[in-house]
């Protein structure tokens, strides 16, 4: 019998992470752009900005560089949204002025956060209902309930934050608005958003567990706890 002359060739055993390598692009892009504003708020004296910069540079960078020292294995998809909203928030909406110059930067990253911190919420639970040391079992409505207060808690957690920097190194995080000086306005306003965002996806992922669908919160946690097997063993 003879044999083709084409071979096949064999499969990868360890397929490419395209999560991984968005990521890893990301951070260094976003590296390249806050090292070039480094030079100029260096040369203007701005040290606030300075240390937000150097901060957040380093912040980006940790899990790159000591992914293999950490004690979980946190998912790409999970490491990009976070460094983007961080992007977003700290270098674009301080050191570039983004919540002076877009009247809806604010809202809409506060929206963002609720969405992202309710998400967390539901990771949590996940963690607790799949580890094999813990007995407990909660009901699909529990589950979105305490993903809706993990969102708005640490919601509230950065506005105290908000408050302390402004008092105790005289910056403005809680901005002027709707003719309120104070930043009363500001905090409210963020909280409300940061609820919306919440409630969406705690309701999101109560209709999915309800119906026994599986959703993307779904394919997210999964494959986080596919990555950190201990953390559920006995």
């Amino acid at each position: 019998m003879k044999t083709s002359g084409r071979q096949e060739k064999p499969s990868s055993p360890h397929p490419v992470d395209w999560a991984a390598r968005l990521h890893l692009g990301t951070v260094l892009l976003l590296q390249m752009v806050m090292a070039v504003e480094l030079v100029f708020v260096v040369s203007e004296g701005q040290w606030i900005n300075v240390f937000l910069i150097l901060s957040l540079m380093g912040l980006a960078l940790a899990p790159v560089v000591f992914r293999r020292q950490l004690p979980v294995d946190v998912p790409p998809e999970f490491l990009l949204l976070a460094v983007v909203f961080v992007f977003a928030a700290i270098f674009l909406g301080e050191v570039r002025s983004y919540y002076e110059r877009i009247w809806w930067w604010d809202i809409a990253l506060h929206g963002s956060s609720g969405l992202l911190l309710g998400i967390l919420g539901f990771l949590l639970v996940y963690v607790l209902n799949e580890n094999e040391r813990i007995d407990l079992h909660m009901r699909p409505r529990f589950v979105a309930f305490f993903a809706f207060l993990f969102a708005i808690a640490v919601g509230a957690l950065w506005e105290i934050f908000e408050f302390s920097m402004d008092r105790l190194f005289s910056t403005q995080m809680q901005k002027p608005m709707l003719g309120d000086p104070s930043g009363l306005t500001d905090t409210m306003w963020d909280l409300i958003v940061d609820s919306l965002g919440g409630f969406f996806i705690s309701a999101l992922g109560w209709w999915h567990m309800e119906r026994e669908e599986r959703s993307f919160i779904d394919r997210w946690i999964r494959r986080f706890i596919d990555r950190n097997p201990r953390l559920f063993q006995a």
